[in-house]
């Protein structure tokens, strides 16, 4: 097996500020990413899907840190390294498009202007050549006339055309690694799709490897090969998407896919997840799922329950992994 494009061990993510006693809100997070990969993260608002993603950026917010673990891209251990450095990375190699374009886009300028900066500043072209550059990703990316889009500026652009503005903008520079928090949630259904099958298409095209933040269980399904469930800072299961949400073994994935809609058994009634996610200041002890598990027994409640293969290539934290896929084979 060749080595993976990304690899994130022991991942631990808090807040520092104000306090000499750390707030974990990520912790003990691992996982792999392969050239070409599309791997995506899914789960509940604060779970730290997105900040282990900014984590991996070096986005996260002032007063939040990487306490411990590592994350290695393409061999090179990037905690620790000097931001100078690790800001020459992102463009060339790592690229992030964000959930909300109209707050990461500079409403002042062009967007044009902005797809361009990227190849100017870091493939060395000409400002002739870094505009002709971003009309061609502009092109590429499905924004109907280029050359007069260039000119506009961000709010001049309906929601959907400046999030293909920001896709053309991350792939100025023919990133390696594209990551990708919740880029379709402000989108209506049409749009996302469209979103959704071009982004598909340009890491098809490019080899480039697919990082995806989402809640939404049904555009993992339709993008990414590989998924991470995270609970309260913690990767409670993962596998293959086919895997995991044919045969889940931890019941918050259950959880999460009998409270979405089937439209293949719109019969079917949703059942909400009880309760609601622990506070990351008051954890309880043990697995954070447990006050709202139905599976939940007393040994869940005094140690956090490691991840264990449950099949090939497909893991879960959870000690009723087995109790849980019998009773769901006998519904």
């Amino acid at each position: 097996m060749t080595d993976p494009l990304l690899s994130v061990r022991s991942l631990s993510i808090g807040v520092t500020r104000g306090s000499t006693d750390p707030t974990l809100i990520v912790e003990d997070v691992s996982f792999d990413i392969s050239k070409g990969e599309r791997f995506g993260i899914v789960g509940e608002s604060g779970s730290g899907k997105s900040l282990t993603l900014r984590a991996i950026g070096d986005l996260l917010p002032r007063g939040v840190e990487v306490l411990a673990g590592s994350i290695r891209y393409n061999g090179t251990e990037l905690v620790g390294m000097p931001r100078s450095s690790r800001r020459k990375l992102m463009g060339p190699e790592i690229a992030m498009i964000f959930q909300e374009p109209m707050t990461a886009l500079n409403p002042v300028v062009r967007v044009g202007e902005q797809i361009a900066e990227g190849p100017r500043r870091y493939l060395g072209m000409t400002r002739a050549e870094s505009m002709a550059r971003a009309i061609e990703m502009m092109a590429k990316t499905g924004i109907p006339d280029p050359v007069r889009r260039a000119r506009a500026y961000p709010h001049e652009l309906s929601g959907g055309l400046r999030q293909r503005i920001m896709i053309a903008m991350a792939l100025s520079c023919d990133p390696r690694l594209l990551l990708c928090d919740e880029p379709t949630t402000a989108l209506d259904v049409t749009v996302q799709h469209q979103v959704l099958r071009l982004l598909e298409d340009l890491c098809d095209d490019s080899g480039a490897a697919l990082a995806f933040v989402t809640h939404d269980l049904a555009v993992v399904n339709q993008t990414c090969t590989d998924l991470a469930v995270m609970y309260s800072g913690h990767i409670v299961e993962s596998g293959t998407v086919r895997e995991v949400l044919s045969d889940p073994r931890h019941p918050y994935t259950q959880g999460l896919l009998d409270s979405a809609p089937d439209f293949d058994r719109p019969e079917r009634p949703l059942i909400p997840i009880p309760g609601f996610p622990p506070n990351v200041a008051s954890r309880p002890s043990g697995c954070p799922f447990a006050p709202r598990c139905p599976f939940v027994v007393e040994a869940c409640r005094t140690a956090m329950p490691p991840m264990v293969t449950v099949a090939p290539g497909h893991g879960a934290a959870c000690i009723e992994a087995d109790r849980i896929s019998r009773e769901l084979v006998a519904r």
